[in-house]
C-alpha cells in the first residue's frame, strides 16, 4: 500500500499543474454503484473493499470517506496509513480540502469517473479558496496499476419480450414523447441498467449485475448504443438495429457527444429512424427548431461528456428512465412474483438444510427448541461449516431454480460479531465457523431471467438471550409497521422510514443505513430513483404504485450480534374506506416469502394485530411454497409456520 500511494505522489508532483490532492472515487464511468474489477480502482489504492466509498490523497496524507453501512469493515480494512471519514459525522471531502488544503490548491479527479452534481458540488466549496478541481487527462491510477484486470468482453444477449413487458419501440416512442415536451433533441443516457432496460439487452460486464458497459444517445430521429462491438454478435446486432438503434464502437461516445453538441450527429448519419414515432402529425421541422436542449442526467452523467456540451443548451435533470424504469410494467411485476417464490423455495431449503447440518456437526438444539450448543467435537474437518461454505450451499440451491442467472450481490453470511458488520462479505481465508450458540444472520439475492431478488433472515439455532430476543422483535415490529402502511399518493419514502424506526426508539437503539430501496427486472439490486430512508434525497420522489422497493430494518450490537429482516414489496393502489383530498391512497404487497423464526420473537412484545399479520403471512408461505417442497421440507415449512398466539 506505501509503494501505491508513494507511486501517485510522484505522478501528482510531476502532474502539469503539479497536484496537491487525488480524488479516487469507487465509480466507473457511468456512476455505477456496483462495478467490474478493472474499474475497483478505489479498493487498490486503500484495501477497502466495500461497494461505497471515496478516497483522498494528499502529499502527506491518505483519507477514506465511507457511510454508516461500513465503518467497522473500513476500521478493519484499512492500514495505518490511511484515516477513516465516517460520512454523516466527520466533515465531507470538499470541506475538508476546503478547510484544510492551501489556497489555490489543485485537486485532480478523472472526470470520466465522477457526476456532474458532485463535480459542480466540488467547485463551489473549492471557490471560497481559489482552489480549483483539475480534470486529469489520463486516470493516475490506472498508470500505477500494474496488474490491472483487462476490460470484459462478454456478450451481449437481448432480453426476451415475453420477460420485458414492452419493446424497445414502445421505449423509444414514450422517451421521445419526453423529450419533445421538454424541448430537448438528444439524451445522454450513461446509466448502466436504463441502457439496458431501454434497448432490452443484458449482458455480465459487472458480477452481479446483468449490465452492458455500453452507453446510450438518442435524438428526436436516431439512437446509438455505445459498446465495444467484439461483444455484439452479428444475431445481436440485426435485433439491435431493427430497433432503429445504431451501434457504435464504446470510445465513440466522447466525439459523438460533441457531434451532438454542435447538431451534428443526426446529420453526420443520415439516420433518420423513429421520426415518424414522434412526427405522426407532421410538425416535426417545427418542433425541432424549437428543441434544441440537449437532456442530461447530473447524478449519472460523467463530468467528460458534460464538458464538451454548451451549458447553455443543457436541460439538467433525472433522466426519465429512471422513473419509467421503476414503475414495473405488468409482465415484470409478474415475472417478479414468480421469481421470489423460487426465491423462497431455496431459502426454506437451505434453512430446512442448515437447522439439520447444526443438529448433527454442532449438536444444536436446532431451529424449534431453544437449548445451549452440546458440547459437541466434530469429528472430522471436513464437517466443518463456516460463513463462505454455508453461503455456497444456498447459492446451490438457487442454482436448481428455472430462469437462475447468478447472485444479485456477495451473500451476506455473517455470525456473531460478523453480523454487527452491516455489509460483511465473508472470506474463504478468514470467514468464521458457524456457532450454534450465536446470531446468524444471511441477506442474498438472485438473478432471473424473469427478477431480482434481495431477502434477509436472521435465525439463531441455540438458546438465544432475552436482549437479542427484544432486539429480533423490535425490528420485526418496525417490519411489520412500515409494511402494513397506509399513505396517500405523493408520500415519499423520507416519510415513512420513521415507521420502521420506532420500535427501536423505544429502546433508545437504531441503525444506520436506509430502510429500502428499489429493486430490478432482472437489472440491479439497488434501484433508484425512489427509496425509503432517513436521507435527504428520499425526499425527491414520491413512491407509486407498481414500483418495488424493500423493507429491511435492522438493528447491529457492535462487536456482538446484528439483526436484519428483509423483504421486497410491491406499491398498489390501497382499498381505503374514505379518500381524503382525493388523492388516492398506497399500500404494500409483500411478494417475498420466507418464514420469520418464531424462536427468536418475545410474543408478550407483539399486539394482536402484529400477531395477525404474523399467522396470515406464515399460512400464505406455506400455501405458496407447498408445490415446491418435497415431504421433509414441507414437514419442517408446517413446523416454522404454526399459528401462535402471545
Amino acid at each position: 500500500m506505501a509503494e501505491i500511494l508513494s507511486a501517485l505522489r510522484s505522478l501528482m508532483a510531476s502532474h502539469s499543474p503539479p497536484l496537491h490532492a487525488l480524488i479516487v472515487p469507487s465509480e466507473d464511468y457511468h456512476q455505477s454503484e456496483y462495478v467490474s474489477d478493472r474499474d475497483k480502482r478505489r479498493e487498490f489504492v486503500s484495501g477497502f473493499t466495500g461497494s461505497a466509498g471515496l478516497a483522498l490523497i494528499t502529499k502527506d496524507e491518505a483519507r477514506l470517506w465511507t457511510d454508516g453501512r461500513y465503518f467497522l469493515q473500513a476500521m478493519q480494512q484499512l492500514s495505518d496509513q490511511w484515516q477513516l471519514m465516517r460520512i454523516g459525522e466527520d466533515p465531507s471531502v470538499d470541506s475538508w480540502i476546503s478547510d484544510n488544503l492551501p489556497r489555490e490548491a489543485a485537486i485532480g479527479v478523472d472526470p470520466w469517473c465522477v457526476s456532474v452534481d458532485t463535480a459542480q458540488r466540488w467547485e463551489r466549496a473549492f471557490a471560497k479558496n481559489q482552489q480549483k478541481l483539475i480534470q486529469t487527462s489520463s486516470n493516475l491510477v490506472d498508470e500505477v496499476w500494474k496488474n490491472q484486470p483487462p476490460a470484459e468482453t462478454n456478450p451481449v444477449i437481448v432480453h426476451p419480450l415475453e420477460f420485458a413487458g414492452r419493446s424497445v419501440a414502445e421505449k423509444l416512442k414514450d422517451l421521445r414523447e419526453k423529450l419533445a415536451i421538454e424541448r430537448a433533441r438528444g439524451i445522454i443516457i450513461t446509466a448502466l441498467d436504463e441502457v439496458a432496460w431501454l434497448y432490452n439487452i443484458r449482458g455480465s460486464d459487472v458480477s452481479y449485475c446483468p449490465v452492458v458497459h455500453a452507453f446510450a444517445i438518442v435524438t428526436l430521429n436516431s439512437a446509438f448504443l455505445y459498446v465495444d462491438k467484439r461483444k455484439v454478435s452479428s444475431k445481436v446486432s440485426s435485433s439491435i438495429q431493427e430497433n432503429g438503434i445504431e451501434v457504435r464502437e464504446y470510445g465513440a461516445v466522447s466525439s459523438d457527444v460533441a457531434l451532438l453538441a454542435s447538431n451534428q450527429l443526426d446529420k453526420d448519419t443520415g439516420l433518420s429512424s423513429g421520426r415518424n414515432d414522434v412526427c405522426e402529425t407532421g410538425t416535426c421541422e417545427a418542433e425541432e427548431n424549437n428543441n434544441d436542449l440537449i437532456w442530461v442526467d447530473p447524478a449519472s452523467c460523467c463530468y467528460a461528456l458534460f464538458s464538451k456540451l454548451d451549458a447553455k443548451k443543457m436541460l439538467l435533470q433525472q433522466s426519465p428512465l429512471a422513473l419509467a424504469k421503476a414503475l414495473k410494467n405488468p409482465v415484470e411485476l409478474d415475472g417478479l412474483r414468480n421469481a421470489h417464490i423460487r426465491d423462497g423455495a431455496a431459502v426454506v431449503q437451505y434453512l430446512v438444510w442448515l437447522d439439520k447440518q447444526m443438529q448433527e456437526i454442532y449438536g444444536a438444539s436446532g431451529y424449534f427448541l431453544e437449548g445451549k450448543g452440546a458440547s459437541k467435537k466434530r469429528s472430522r474437518e471436513t464437517m466443518k461449516l463456516t460463513e463462505v461454505t454455508a453461503s455456497d450451499k444456498l447459492e446451490g440451491f438457487r442454482a436448481t431454480k428455472e430462469h437462475f442467472r447468478g447472485l444479485s450481490f456477495p451473500t451476506i453470511s455473517s455470525v456473531g460479531p460478523n453480523a454487527a458488520v452491516i455489509h460483511y462479505s465473508p472470506q474463504p481465508e478468514t470467514c468464521a465457523e458457524l456457532d450454534p450458540d450465536s446470531i446468524y444472520l444471511f441477506d442474498s439475492g438472485a438473478q432471473y431471467l424473469d427478477g431480482t431478488t434481495d431477502i434477509t433472515r436472521t435465525v439463531h439455532f441455540g438458546k438465544p438471550s432475552e436482549h437479542e430476543k427484544a432486539c429480533y422483535t423490535s425490528v420485526l415490529k418496525g417490519h411489520i409497521a412500515l409494511g402494513n402502511a397506509r399513505f396517500p399518493n405523493g408520500t415519499n419514502g423520507h416519510a415513512l422510514d420513521i415507521l420502521a424506526r420506532i420500535p427501536l426508539w423505544r429502546y433508545g437503539l437504531d441503525y444506520r443505513h436506509g430502510t429500502g430501496h428499489g429493486i430490478g427486472s432482472y437489472l440491479n439490486v439497488h434501484e433508484g430513483p425512489h427509496l425509503i430512508s432517513f436521507r435527504p434525497q428520499a425526499r425527491n420522489v414520491p413512491l407509486q404504485a407498481s414500483m418495488t422497493v424493500t423493507d429491511e430494518p435492522g438493528y447491529y450490537a457492535d462487536g456482538n450480534f446484528g439483526i436484519r429482516l428483509e423483504n421486497v414489496l410491491v406499491i398498489k393502489e390501497a382499498d381505503t374506506e374514505f379518500n381524503f383530498g382525493d388523492k388516492g391512497y398506497l399500500s404494500f404487497e409483500h411478494i417475498t416469502w420466507a418464514p420469520y423464526q418464531i424462536k427468536l420473537i418475545d410474543l408478550s412484545l407483539l399486539t394482536p394485530e402484529e400477531i395477525e399479520w404474523l399467522n396470515t403471512y406464515h399460512s400464505k408461505c406455506r400455501e405458496i411454497l407447498a408445490p415446491s417442497m418435497d415431504k421433509n421440507e414441507l414437514d419442517w415449512l408446517k413446523k416454522a409456520t404454526e399459528p401462535v398466539s402471545a
